[in-house]
């Protein structure tokens, strides 16, 4: 071929035509790899890069397997801890069913004592109580000098006081008038009927008693009403309200005396014997009203005060007043004290009021007349009782004694007994007595602590109103005896961890315990419930949430400390007495609490996934780089029943009563407690996986995205070259078809 000599335009097309066919072919492999850069021939530089790039995009790819992996296996684990918690929840629910179920003991451990009267409103009981004394200030009499000590015999009344009018003589002459003076009329009357001071209705009141004057004749017997008498020209109804009849004529029928003896019936002074009788008694130590050489004395009782008010112009006729007119004036006559008297009188209606029971003073002496109340007796002539306490003292001829007497029939130191209107005294107790020095010595008696109040001036008048003369009622109190729990003290040690309780037995105030619900308040917190029956038996039990210990054992504790009572303590205490059928039912739920736990063991090892099982103590390590300085450990735990804390039950030991289930409870609050804690973690852990994973999956595309840059060609680019060069290759082929024509043309000369 070397002898084979072109021409220089053949071989230039020659040449053209071999340049073209190689660009071609280059662009031919680019549009067909679809890469400017196949070798490293194309650009050194662009296809190492590109060859590293994608080695380190392929390196984490291979790590993104095991992340993927790692993923499921936080999934199983969070799988397993999801089906656990339903086993827990499960076991709890046998527990509770356990607590519900009827207590695992016929009898539980419990120590009783008797308080006799106690109640659950107040565990006190029935307390024996002694007489306690308690003395009044001193009472003195009405002796001259008023220091002379008051003695039992020294009466409530006094002496009679007296008002004395003027003398006054009758209208028609200087005669003094006397008893018989008629209050008008005729010659020798008290007034003229034309200037008469006593008028149809004119009315006097004596000491809350009315007098009342009739201008109208004096009733016969038949027209008297049920209660009523006659006294001279007097009608009175026998409780002191009379009236005066002056009768029709011109000249009255009624005398001085008629008038005055209203005024001594109502204020006391007199009284009538009996009903429907006119003969008239002085009260006893009293002296009626009376006029006598034309004075009229008007006298008290000597029970009470005279207070007599009235039309001044009748009483002026009598020279009782100064004062004249129609208007009302009033006039007074007061008891006189004397050595065989109280110095201070008490005033009619007083009263005290004695433990409950009333003792009343009066002016006139219902007992004198014969008129007891129904059910009630005489007692010493001026004492009535009802022979339940209440009494009524007769100031006119009343004494100290008789005070004294009433007040013990109060308190109960003494009892009467009624019979036929008749009140028979008995002391069962102390009876209250006079110290030589004056002062009361009151029994409080044992049925109640003593208290006195009164009403008028009975506590003055007898010293009952404390060192300073103020107080409103006297107290005192009975000495507590034998019996009874007030003030006693308990003492309990912790029971079954509880807290140790002192119980002291009062009334209620300052930390003290009266009622049953203050004693269980209390206990409640060492474990402990108290009941008390119909017959005081007080007995102290555990609750059922510690039905299986004993009360004071060495193990549960709670020993009691302190004799309630002088005579009795607590029993004690017995071990708790099994409830067969209760603990059978019991047995049964043990076995399902088991059951359980065999199926929470089974469950934390099915939790697995590619051979790795955080809830059986596995460890998985994740690597997110291609140089392994990255990583994540996941360290597993063990998840069974004995990693949860959780152990099977006994039967006979576990669930016997409550307090051994709510310990089972608590083992399962705390495994929930657990399981909880790691899936938060397992769900941290597994967020951050997921991050990583997604990271990987993005860091590979950005690699990967690098390397095509580098080496992709761009196939509009090359397709164009393609084109233009394949037109170039058919301009060269022509071209070189040109430049041999001058050989052929020579080729035909020689033909």
């Amino acid at each position: 071929m070397s002898n084979i000599v072109l021409s220089a335009s053949v071989r230039q097309n020659l040449l053209s035509l071999q340049s073209t066919a190689d660009l071609l072919a280059t662009t031919q492999q680019r549009l067909a790899t679809g890469k400017k850069v196949n070798t490293a021939l194309d650009n050194p530089t662009n296809f190492f890069t590109a060859q590293g790039l994608d080695n380190r995009a392929s390196d984490i790819s291979n790590l993104l397997d095991g992340i993927n992996n790692g993923v499921q296996v936080l999934q199983a684990a969070n799988t397993g801890i999801t089906s656990l918690s339903k086993l827990i929840d499960s076991a709890k629910s046998i527990a509770n069913q356990a607590l519900q179920t009827t207590v695992g003991y016929s009898t539980k451990s419990n120590i009783s004592t008797t308080i006799p009267g106690a109640t659950p409103a107040d565990l006190r009981g029935t307390t024996s109580y002694a007489n306690a004394v308690a003395n009044s200030n001193v009472v003195y009499s009405g002796a001259a000098g008023g220091a002379t000590a008051a003695i039992g015999t020294n009466t409530l009344g006094a002496t009679a006081g007296t008002v004395a009018s003027s003398a006054v003589v009758n209208d028609n002459s200087a005669t003094p008038i006397t008893n018989t003076t008629l209050l008008y009329g005729a010659a020798g009357a008290l007034t003229t009927q034309a200037a008469s001071s006593f008028k149809d209705g004119d009315t006097f009141t004596v000491n809350g008693h009315t007098v009342t004057i009739r201008v109208a004749a004096l009733p016969t017997a038949a027209q008297l009403s049920a209660g009523q008498s006659i006294v001279g020209n007097d009608v009175t109804d026998g409780s002191g309200n009379t009236t005066v009849y002056l009768g029709t004529g011109a000249n009255s029928t009624a005398t001085v005396q008629d008038l005055t003896t209203a005024f001594d019936l109502a204020s006391g002074a007199r009284y009538v014997a009996s009903i429907n009788a006119s003969t008239l008694v002085a009260t006893l130590g009293g002296t009626a009203s009376n006029t006598a050489a034309g004075i009229t004395t008007l006298t008290s009782s000597t029970g009470a005060d005279l207070t007599l008010t009235g039309k001044a112009d009748s009483l002026a006729a009598l020279k009782l007043t100064g004062a004249t007119g129609g208007g009302p004036t009033t006039i007074t006559a007061t008891r006189q004290t004397t050595g065989s008297s109280l110095s201070t009188l008490i005033t009619d209606g007083s009263t005290l009021n004695v433990d409950g029971h009333i003792i009343t003073f009066k002016n006139g002496n219902a007992a004198a007349l014969g008129a007891v109340p129904t059910g009630s007796g005489v007692f010493n002539t001026n004492l009535i009782t009802d022979g339940s306490g209440n009494s009524t003292i007769y100031l006119q001829g009343g004494t100290l004694q008789d005070v004294l007497t009433a007040i013990d029939l109060a308190t109960g130191t003494k009892t009467a007994s009624i019979s036929g209107g008749v009140a028979a005294i008995a002391t069962p107790g102390v009876a209250s007595t006079i110290a030589s020095n004056g002062t009361l010595k009151l029994s409080t008696g044992t049925n109640a602590d003593l208290s006195i109040t009164g009403t008028g001036n009975a506590l003055s008048a007898l010293g009952l109103t404390g060192a300073t003369g103020t107080a409103t009622a006297f107290t005192a109190s009975r000495t507590s005896g034998v019996g009874g729990i007030s003030g006693k003290t308990l003492t309990f040690t912790s029971f079954n961890g509880g807290k140790p309780v002192n119980v002291t037995f009062g009334d209620g105030t300052n930390g003290t315990v009266k009622t049953l619900d203050q004693l269980n308040a209390q206990l409640q917190a060492n474990h402990l419930t108290a009941t008390v029956d119909a017959n005081g038996l007080l007995t102290i039990s555990t609750v059922n949430e510690y039905a299986s210990s004993t009360l004071g054992s060495t193990i549960a504790g709670g020993a009691v400390g302190g004799t309630i009572t002088s005579v009795a303590s607590f029993t004690t205490a017995q071990p708790p007495i099994q409830d067969p059928v209760a603990q059978t039912a019991r047995s049964n739920l043990v076995g399902q609490f088991n059951n359980i736990l065999a199926q929470i063991d089974t469950t934390s090892q099915d939790s697995s996934f590619n051979g790795v099982n955080l809830l059986n103590g596995d460890t998985l390590k994740l690597i997110f780089n291609e140089t392994g300085s990255s990583t994540l450990n996941i360290n597993g735990v063990v998840f069974n029943s004995a990693g949860l804390g959780l152990s099977n039950l006994v039967p006979g030991v576990d669930f016997i009563d409550n307090g051994a289930t709510n310990k089972v409870l608590t083992q399962l609050n705390s495994a929930s407690s657990t399981l909880r804690s790691e899936a938060s973690a397992l769900g941290s852990n597994l967020s951050i996986v997921q991050v990583r994973q997604d990271f990987s999956k993005n860091l590979i595309n950005v690699l990967q995205t690098g390397s095509s840059n580098l080496t992709l060609a761009d196939t509009n680019e090359e397709a164009a070259n393609s084109q233009a060069l394949s037109t170039r290759q058919s301009i060269a082929v022509s071209a070189l078809s040109l430049a041999n024509q001058s050989q052929q043309s020579v080729l035909q000369l020689l033909r």
